[in-house]
């Protein structure tokens, strides 16, 4: 297990030049970890309270399982954005729902690099 440098939510945003669609209320939100993946259900069963889930999915499920594992930010990659349920979700739960134009693999990287210093 790694150790994960203390960060906000708001930090890596502006590190990483993310664009936030919603959940603002939510950045102030402490980093944990990290995880990656498409797939819902791997989500659902693997990722951590404080996590941020880097994923390409825009719908409102997305959330539904970011609220149920208490996820500290949603980050969608190559400038996808959320669909309108998904956003509405985000101010509802104050998750906040971010996008990067980098891939999963580029947005990895660096935020394993900024977490891991």
């Amino acid at each position: 297990m790694y150790k994960v440098k203390n960060m906000k939510v708001s930090e890596l945003a502006t590190l990483l030049e993310l664009k936030l669609h919603c959940g603002d209320k939510g950045l102030q939100r402490e980093i944990r970890g990290a995880y990656a993946s498409d797939l819902l259900s791997d989500v659902m069963g693997f990722a951590k309270e404080g996590d941020i889930w880097i994923t390409l999915q825009t719908h409102r499920n997305v959330m539904a399982i970011a609220s149920l594992k208490d996820l500290a930010a949603v980050i969608l990659v190559k400038n996808f954005t959320p669909d309108q349920e998904m956003a509405d979700a985000g101010d509802q739960e104050n998750i906040p729902v971010l996008s990067s134009s980098l891939t999963t693999y580029e947005l990895c990287g660096k935020i394993y690099n900024l977490l891991n210093k």
